[in-house]
């Protein structure tokens, strides 16, 4: 099965009923910066849907997307190096902790999306203890990966690997589609 529709539904920053429809939900969570919207516009082949931007901290709320009329991709705003004011920075942190750890939602999977080329950082490593502490069911995908070196390439791939004790990690490129057959089975 593939990815044939897919629309932008809104964004909330908090409550909303459309969590409550019994539709699964799968959750896209990362630093700020690292791709989540490309991840997005890549996985439903469409350049536009969600906004892209170089700009870290962009994504502010957290953006519903329907899919094939079945399914939510949740796009939660990004942790870490946002170049937003202190308040708005520590908004977003309590955001993301209420829909993860509080809201009671039921996700079918969280799919954290980290640097290939950075590797897992601190913040990176403590969302994926805290998700796995709350027995939520992670994909791990380490984007960018058309950004590595051909000569280090495995070598980073290890070094993620044994960063997430061996759990499984897809490299992924939105530039090359590697992965994206991957992980699309892995969603759907």
């Amino acid at each position: 099965m593939n990815i044939k529709s897919a629309v932008f539904v809104k964004g909330v920053t908090g409550t909303n009923e459309i969590f409550e429809d019994n539709r699964p939900q799968i959750v896209l969570i990362g630093r700020s910066n690292v791709g989540k919207s490309t991840l997005i516009n890549t996985l439903t082949n469409q350049k536009n849907l969600a906004k892209t931007s170089s700009f870290p901290g962009r994504t502010q709320q957290i953006n519903i997307f329907l899919i094939n009329n079945s399914f939510y991709l949740i796009d939660l705003p990004g942790y870490g190096f946002a170049k937003v004011p202190p308040q708005v920075k520590e908004k977003i942190s309590k955001m993301i902790e209420w829909y993860l750890f509080r809201s009671g939602y039921d996700f079918k999977k969280v799919i954290l999306i980290i640097d290939a080329k950075v590797g897992p950082t601190a913040d990176d490593l403590a969302m994926y203890d805290s998700l796995r502490l709350a027995s939520k069911d992670v994909i791990v995908v380490a984007n960018k990966i058309d950004k590595l070196k051909k000569g280090d390439h495995l070598k980073q791939i290890e070094k993620i690997n044994q960063a997430f004790e061996n759990h499984r990690v897809i490299p992924f490129s939105a530039e090359t589609k590697k992965g994206l057959g991957e992980l699309t089975k892995e969603i759907i």
